[in-house]
């Protein structure tokens, strides 16, 4: 890919968000109910190709059981407010009748809250006893402390999930996380992520991780880019971090799970991200705009509690139906924010591919923009009806 000059003295690679590809249709179609949407990580199958985000908002031990009902794997935030507070309940009313010029303050006040051990087991066990996989999230700066007790409690899928995770991180004046030594002691699969480059994708992966999330500043209620100025483009990203997976691949013979986190909020895009090469979606806003999420029509992530440097917001997401209606249908509107997945079969169906897999190759072009801007959540801004 040609370099785009900048300036005389800087030159960039052009990127692609989702918005900007489109796929397009091969030789044959076939029916939709030959269509082969399962998805296997590490030991683990489910029926969609779906990880749920570890947002407060989205992922309870309850909505961890209908997620898993449904085909997909919820990962619970064991950083988050759901094992900082007993009851965490009137805490998202609270959250979503604050005014908005209060809600990122409030938001890291109830995450000054300690991580409760106690709390840890207890919702691990939670979802376990409704028959789900057990996943839940650490930051990395948690990883190594928290190790001992998620094996204690029978985790069976950990997720090291941060703002930019990396296999070499260096301090002068702490203990850092050796991600490889950490997943080579631990007993149970490794999801690690974010990351946007080849080179990033391909350390993680070195690591010894069954899966990598790609996405640094593209969900839905990062302010990354803003904050920080990071980020790069979904559909490059995904597009790089499944080179760095072929390379991996040949040098190893183990093939590790791409992962698209952010960038993912309509059925197309779903479909643009596995197009590109993802194995998997990550998400977090379009499963908490469900009726029966935990945040009432908002969504954050844990970013936005931090207590120096928020790098989420607290956003809107208007509700748009069940978890089951925005997941697997029916759907009864044609914006492409319900039906997520059906929507991942009908375009594999219309373009000829039977799973995941065969359209990882599907062609894809770049497309010339939109003539109306599409449906974005929008920050601060009230769900209808609330």
């Amino acid at each position: 890919m040609a370099d785009v000059e900048i300036g005389i003295g800087k030159s960039a690679r052009r990127g692609y968000s989702l918005d900007e590809v489109v796929v397009v249709p091969s030789r044959r179609t076939r029916d939709a109910s030959d269509v082969d949407l399962s998805w296997r990580l590490d030991a683990f199958d489910f029926a969609l190709p779906l990880m749920v985000a570890p947002s407060d908002a989205a992922v309870s031990p309850g909505t961890a059981a209908e997620i898993a009902r449904l085909g997909g794997l919820a990962v619970l935030d064991l950083d988050g407010l759901w094992t900082r507070h007993e009851d965490p309940g009137p805490l998202f009313e609270e959250i979503a009748g604050i005014d908005a010029t209060r809600a990122t303050r409030r938001l890291q006040e109830l995450y000054l809250a300690p991580v409760r051990p106690e709390l840890v087991r207890e919702r691990i066990r939670e979802v376990a006893a409704s028959g789900a996989v057990t996943c839940g999230a650490v930051t990395p700066q948690r990883a190594a402390s928290m190790a001992g007790l998620l094996v204690e409690a029978e985790l069976e899928i950990l997720v090291v999930r941060g703002t930019v995770v990396s296999a070499e991180h260096v301090s002068k004046g702490s203990e850092t996380l050796d991600l490889t030594s950490f997943i080579r002691r631990l007993d149970l699969p490794v999801v690690v992520g974010g990351c946007a480059s080849y080179q990033a994708a391909l350390h993680l992966m070195r690591t010894g991780a069954v899966g990598v999330l790609v996405g640094v500043g593209s969900q839905g209620t990062s302010t990354t880019h803003e904050v920080l100025g990071i980020g790069a483009p979904q559909a490059t990203a995904i597009a790089d971090a499944v080179g760095a997976r072929t390379r991996h691949l040949e040098e190893t013979g183990v093939y590790v799970q791409v992962v698209a986190d952010g960038g993912v909020d309509t059925g197309g895009d779903v479909v643009k991200a596995i197009a590109c090469g993802a194995d998997a979606v990550m998400l977090g806003s379009p499963v908490a705009a469900a009726l029966d999420a935990p945040g009432l029509g908002f969504d954050w992530s844990i970013g936005a509690g931090h207590p120096t440097l928020p790098k989420s917001a607290r956003v809107a997401v208007p509700q748009r139906g069940t978890l089951e209606e925005i997941l697997v249908g029916p759907a009864h509107d044609g914006k492409g924010r319900t039906n997520l997945f059906g929507a991942l079969r009908g375009a594999m169906a219309s373009c000829g591919y039977a799973d995941l897999r065969s359209f990882n190759k599907a062609e894809v072009m770049v497309a010339p923009p939109r003539r109306r801007p599409r449906e974005r959540w929008s920050a601060d801004e009230r769900a209808p009806g609330r």
